[in-house]
């Protein structure tokens, strides 16, 4: 087992992984930009160490800066949490190279997850179905045309190297395939330093299913159930549940035989998911493997009483995965507060927090980095709290999480609490009528 580890990370996922640390009885060290010097991650660590200024280029994604903070606090290992460097084959190599344990998966597995369109097509050739769509990079947009046509619009214009909802345009005709193949080009380009696209045929009313995954060097790989993450604002996840509503025995069988398989083409370890598009006639496709932990991975711990980060660790370690039980029991829902504004474009809205309350209770797990008298800076992902509710059954659960969502204040900045307690305390979703046009109800309180 590693004994002392640096987490090239900050925020909430640092902290949820120095608590980790700490249950294993392993040195944590934070790592810190000069914007972060008081933020909670650096004061729980066991040891913290500034890394540059506040721009995430000279400090969270300057590998240079974070292999010398390794090296300076004799680390055992680098854990890169979610964002940032954890999907970087680059880093996790040079980790490699240093003789620093990398808590993730190989950067062989990182390089191949990480170009959607090469995954795509290794799942695919494993028999695993995909969303009908290009087979590699689109190199012409006159063929890009063609099979638009083929296939029938809308189209979903995506970056290879993509992910966050960033390099990725709908087209319904002709015109607005070009323009899309431009702007989500040139957005990759600029996110990524990769403009490399590719096309898939839009799902219209699918839902957003993932399945968590854990494999170890032995060659063992398992699931862990799937996660319901339909409900997004920009392509990215706002609120997710586990039990995916509605899913039955057979399919939720189906599914995770799809996950397993695409896990072994990409020759995957640690921790990751098998991500899927749910069609309203229970087809699915696989879209993308995320090779890291994702924001959402406490909603699974909450049912299947796995601890996804000590796993990680352990696994990282050489470690063989530990014998948990792969069924969940109860339902749990978790919602996210971002420091946004829902009425104004889901604008950032960063500032001095001067008082602040967390809720808590029965079957609730708030994940946070947020304290009276933090300072959301504007340099970040604007992400501060994770609200999770568990409950017995779904009902239980979306009860003490609209609860909870009530309770939740952060003074002084405008967050997504109040939008999220609206959405899970409305009827579509008691119903279980989920979908990705859901937040449109309720921003502005239409809902």
């Amino acid at each position: 087992m590693f004994r002392r580890i640096l987490i090239a990370n900050r925020g909430e996922i640092a902290v949820r992984i120095i608590r980790a640390c700490r249950e294993l009885g392993v040195t944590s060290i934070a790592v810190y930009s000069s914007a972060d010097r008081d933020c909670l991650h650096t004061s729980l660590a066991d040891e913290s160490i500034c890394i540059g200024p506040a721009s995430a280029t000279e400090s969270y994604l300057h590998i240079p800066s974070i292999i010398a903070a390794a090296e300076i606090c004799d680390a055992h290992a680098i854990h890169p949490g979610y964002g940032f460097l954890a999907e970087n084959p680059k880093f996790a190599r040079i980790c490699q190279d240093c003789d620093i344990g990398f808590i993730g998966p190989t950067p062989e597995a990182i390089a191949l997850s990480g170009d959607k369109a090469a995954c795509r097509a290794k799942v695919k050739a494993a028999g695993v179905p995909v969303v009908p769509g290009s087979d590699g990079l689109l190199e012409d947009p006159a063929k890009a045309l063609a099979l638009a046509r083929e296939i029938g619009f809308p189209v979903l214009v995506k970056a290879s190297a993509g992910g966050g909802g960033k390099g990725m345009r709908i087209a319904h005709n002709d015109v607005a395939l070009k323009n899309a193949i431009s702007m989500a080009s040139i957005e990759a380009e600029t996110a990524f330093g990769d403009g490399g696209l590719y096309l898939e045929k839009f799902v219209e009313g699918a839902r957003h299913v993932e399945f968590q995954i854990l494999g170890d060097s032995n060659g063992k790989i398992i699931t862990l159930g799937e996660r319901e993450c339909s409900i997004q604002r920009r392509h990215q996840k706002l609120i997710e549940e586990t039990p995916a509503p509605g899913l039955t025995g057979s399919l939720r069988a189906r599914m995770s035989k799809a996950a397993l398989r695409a896990a072994k083409a990409i020759g995957y370890t640690n921790a990751g998911t098998a991500e899927f598009l749910l069609t309203p006639d229970n087809q699915f496709f696989f879209i993308e493997f995320n090779a890291r932990i994702q924001v959402e991975h406490p909603i699974t711990e909450e049912v299947t009483g796995v601890d996804l980060v000590k796993e990680q660790i352990r696994i990282a370690s050489g470690k063989p995965i530990s014998n948990v039980r792969a069924r969940p029991s109860g339902h749990a829902i978790e919602a996210r507060i971002y420091a946004e504004d829902p009425e104004h474009g889901f604008s950032a809205s960063p500032g001095a927090v001067p008082r602040c309350h967390l809720p808590g209770g029965p079957g609730i797990r708030v994940d946070s980095h947020l304290f009276a008298g933090y300072t959301v800076p504007r340099f970040y992902d604007s992400l501060l709290a994770k609200v999770i509710a568990r409950g017995a059954q779904r009902e239980e659960a979306i009860d003490r999480l609209s609860a909870a969502l009530q309770e939740f204040a952060a003074d002084g900045i405008k967050t997504t609490a109040r939008l999220c307690a609206r959405i899970v305390s409305g009827d579509r979703f008691r119903r279980g009528d989920i979908g990705p046009d859901i937040i449109d109800q309720y921003v502005n309180g239409s809902g």
